[in-house]
């Protein structure tokens, strides 16, 4: 005779940057030791590819392409998540590295972070529409999760260059519009490769100043009693 089966709850979900309305359900058991594998293994590829697996499972809304999806759209799913999965408050520890008498403290401070309290940070006055002539511009979108799952070089400099040439989503000469879906990787290799350092900074700057996950935490420490104000940024840093 078959087991009983246990309806998982169904939660819902605005992504902040898409705009995606997510339904998905919590992560199952398996799901959580893979993923915690994954954490101890200490490998970024690793870890990668199963919060987009464990993504991929539990999202109930169809034609979602979790790869599609901006970073940070991952990022803010995957708290969520696994605030609905787990538990909402996570426990981490954060060291004290204020100078006593010429040595640092080195206290481990205990805290409680709520993971639904977890904000997303937009930059002022940031236009992903780039001028870099009196009619030349350039479209860009918001770098997706898939830069991060397909990345075949290990160099910072490739990695970054990738992610511009991979986020263009057209090109504007005042008349025409050269789409990037439409254009090979090589034409969009040599147009990139022919601004000149003050057009290419203009484009870095957008990737500079993109939305992030933010989160600013408290704290005293018990041992020297200094104040702390840490200014908590990105995925990794909501789990240490």
């Amino acid at each position: 005779m078959a087991l009983p089966k246990i309806d998982a709850p169904v939660y819902e979900l605005d992504l902040p940057l898409s705009k995606k309305h997510i339904r998905f359900r919590p992560f199952l058991v398996k799901e959580q030791r893979n993923l915690m594998m994954a954490m101890e293994s200490d490998d970024k590829d690793t870890i990668e590819k199963n919060i987009r697996q464990v993504l991929h499972n539990c999202t109930l809304t169809e034609n979602v392409d979790i790869d599609r999806l901006p970073i940070l759209d991952v990022e803010y799913y995957f708290i969520q998540l696994r605030a609905r999965s787990v538990g909402e408050v996570v426990d981490n520890k954060y060291r004290c590295e204020n100078i006593v008498d010429d040595k640092t403290c080195g206290n481990l401070m205990d805290s409680e972070l709520n993971l639904l309290d977890i904000q997303v940070d937009f930059p002022d006055n940031q236009s992903d529409t780039i001028q870099l002539t009196d009619k030349l511009s350039i479209k860009l979108k918001y770098p997706e999760f898939s830069i991060l799952t397909s990345k075949n070089s290990d160099n910072v400099n490739d990695l970054a260059f990738n992610m511009i040439i991979n986020s263009i989503e057209y090109i504007f000469d005042g008349e025409q519009y050269y789409y990037a879906k439409e254009s090979t990787q090589e034409e969009l290799v040599e147009f990139i490769e022919s601004l000149n350092q003050q057009q290419f900074e203009k484009i870095e700057n957008f990737f500079d100043n993109l939305p992030t996950l933010h989160k600013t935490i408290e704290m005293k420490c018990g041992k020297c009693g200094f104040q702390h104000k840490i200014e908590v940024e990105g995925l990794e840093g909501f789990f240490v």
